[in-house]
C-alpha cells in the first residue's frame, strides 16, 4: 500500500495543509555553498590547473592536460554514427519538432517614425556565447541537450559551449550523439561547480559566456546561483512536479502513471491529483496501490508519494483550477472532457497538457515545447526556457532636429526639477 496524503478543500485546515505540501527549501546549506565558493575561487586564481585537479578528484578520471578535457567534434559525430537507427530516428524526429516549435518564438527588430522624423525602435540581437551544463554518466539525459540547445541555434547564438561531467572517464554516446545533431561547437568533459565556475570567468582553455542553461545537482545549481551577475543563467530549477485535475472520467491507470512519472524523477517530486470526484480519487488510489510494485524505481516513487504527494478532492471544476493557479505548477494535465475550455480559467503553469491523451512525457521529449520550465510555484511570474532566452533587446533612439527641441525642453524641465543640471544642459544646448 503506498502512503499518500488524502485532503479536501471542505477540510477546515485545508489551504494550511497545501501550504505545508507545496513548502520546498532548497538544500543549499552552509557546506555546499563553502565547497561552491572554494570552488569558484580557485577556478578564478588558477584556471585550468585547478579544473584539472578538480576533474581528477572529483570524476575520478586522470586528465594530464587541459587538452584533454576537449572532446573533439570528430566523436560527437561517431557518437551519432553508431547509435542503432531506431535511436537515432526518434532524436532526430524529436529534434525537428523542437525546432520548428521554437522558431515561431523569434523575436524580430523593429521602428516606427513620428511626424517630426524621429525614429524610435528595438534591435533583437543574439546572444554571442552561450554554455550548456549537462548532466553525465548514467543519469544522462539527451532530451536536456536538445531543449536547451536548440532554441540557442535557432536564437542565432554564435558559439555554443557544452560541458558534462565524466565520471570515471565514461561520456555517454547519446548525450554526444544529440550535441552532434544540435551544432554545438565545442563540447568540454567537466562538471560539477567547477564547469560552472570556468564557463562563467573562462580559464585557458575554456572561454568564458554570456549565459549559462541546462540541469545539474545541487552543487552547479548553487555555483550558478553564485555567479549570476557575473554571467546570465536561466532558472534556478527545484524538483520537477505534476498536477493532474480531472473531472473523474479518465482512465484511473492513466492517472497514476501520470503521477508516477514525475515521482520517479527523485524523492522530491511532487505529484498531485485534483478531482471533485470522491470516488475517482479512490480508484486512483487503488491504481497507485496496484501499479506501484511493478515500477523500476519503486522506492524513490514511494518516497516522493509520500513526502510530497497528494490525492485532492475538491468542490467542482471552478475550484480545482483555483487551487491550480495558486500552485501555479511546472506540469499541469487537464485530463477532461474540454480541455481548451477550461484552459481560459488557468493563469499560471509552466506547460499545459490539454486533453486524456495528452501524457506529460509527451511534452519532456518530443512534443515540441520546451521541457524547461519553472518550479516551485514560479510559474506565477516566470516562462518556459525559450529563443527569447537567447536573445536581447537594445533600444533605438533618433531624434530629428526638431524633435530634440520639442524632447529637449520636456527633459530640461524634468531633469532641472530632479537637480541634475547638466542633464537639462545637455538637452537645451540642442534647442533652437
Amino acid at each position: 500500500m503506498s502512503e499518500i496524503r488524502q485532503l479536501s478543500t471542505s477540510d477546515s485546515d485545508f489551504q494550511q495543509q497545501l501550504d505545508q505540501l507545496l513548502a520546498w527549501e532548497s538544500v543549499s546549506d552552509a557546506s555546499v555553498n563553502n565547497i561552491v565558493n572554494e570552488v569558484l575561487l580557485a577556478i578564478r586564481q588558477r584556471g585550468d590547473a585547478a579544473l584539472l585537479e578538480y576533474t581528477n578528484r572529483f570524476d575520478g578520471w586522470k586528465a594530464a592536460t587541459a587538452n584533454d578535457l576537449e572532446v573533439p567534434l570528430a566523436r560527437l559525430e561517431q557518437a551519432w554514427n553508431n547509435l542503432p537507427e531506431a535511436q537515432q530516428k526518434a532524436l532526430k524526429h524529436a529534434a525537428d519538432r523542437v525546432r520548428v516549435y521554437h522558431e515561431k518564438q523569434k523575436g524580430e527588430s523593429w521602428s516606427y517614425q513620428e511626424a517630426d522624423g524621429t525614429l524610435l525602435g528595438q534591435k533583437v540581437t543574439p546572444l554571442d556565447r552561450v554554455g550548456l551544463y549537462v548532466p553525465g554518466g548514467k543519469a544522462a539525459y539527451p532530451s536536456s541537450v536538445l531543449m536547451n540547445a536548440l532554441p540557442a541555434k535557432v536564437a542565432g547564438v554564435r558559439e555554443l559551449i557544452m560541458v558534462v561531467p565524466t565520471p570515471g572517464g565514461e561520456l555517454n554516446e547519446l548525450v554526444l550523439a544529440a550535441a552532434h545533431i544540435c551544432g554545438v561547437d565545442r563540447v568540454f568533459a567537466v562538471g560539477g561547480a567547477q564547469a560552472i565556475a570556468a564557463l562563467a570567468y573562462g580559464t585557458e582553455s575554456i572561454p568564458a559566456v554570456d549565459k549559462i542553461v541546462g540541469p545539474g545537482n545541487i552543487y552547479v545549481a548553487t555555483a550558478k546561483r553564485a555567479v549570476f551577475g557575473q554571467v546570465g543563467i536561466d532558472m534556478v530549477a527545484g524538483p520537477s512536479e505534476i498536477l493532474v485535475v480531472c473531472d473523474g472520467k479518465t482512465n484511473p491507470d492513466w492517472v497514476a502513471m501520470d503521477l508516477f512519472s514525475q515521482a520517479e524523477h527523485d524523492e522530491d517530486a511532487q505529484s498531485i491529483l485534483i478531482s471533485p470526484d470522491a470516488n475517482f480519487v479512490a480508484q486512483v488510489k487503488a491504481s497507485i496501490d496496484r501499479l506501484l510494485p511493478t515500477m523500476e524505481r519503486e522506492p524513490i516513487i514511494a518516497t516522493a508519494l509520500r513526502e510530497r504527494g497528494a490525492l485532492i478532492v475538491c468542490k467542482d471544476m471552478d475550484e480545482a483550477c483555483e487551487i491550480s493557479n495558486y500552485i501555479a505548477p511546472e506540469h499541469l494535465e487537464l485530463s477532461v472532457e474540454d480541455p481548451l475550455n477550461l484552459v481560459e480559467q488557468i493563469q499560471h503553469a509552466g506547460a499545459i497538457f490539454m486533453g486524456r491523451y495528452t501524457s506529460e512525457p509527451l511534452g519532456d521529449y518530443c512534443a515540441g515545447p520546451n521541457h524547461v520550465l519553472p518550479t516551485s510555484r514560479t510559474a506565477r511570474f516566470s516562462s518556459p526556457l525559450g529563443v527569447y532566452d537567447f536573445q536581447k533587446r537594445s533600444s533605438l533612439i533618433m531624434v530629428s532636429e526638431s524633435g530634440a527641441d520639442t524632447l529637449g525642453k520636456t527633459a530640461s524641465v524634468l531633469a532641472r526639477g530632479e537637480g541634475l543640471t547638466a542633464h537639462a544642459r545637455s538637452a537645451e544646448y540642442r534647442l533652437k
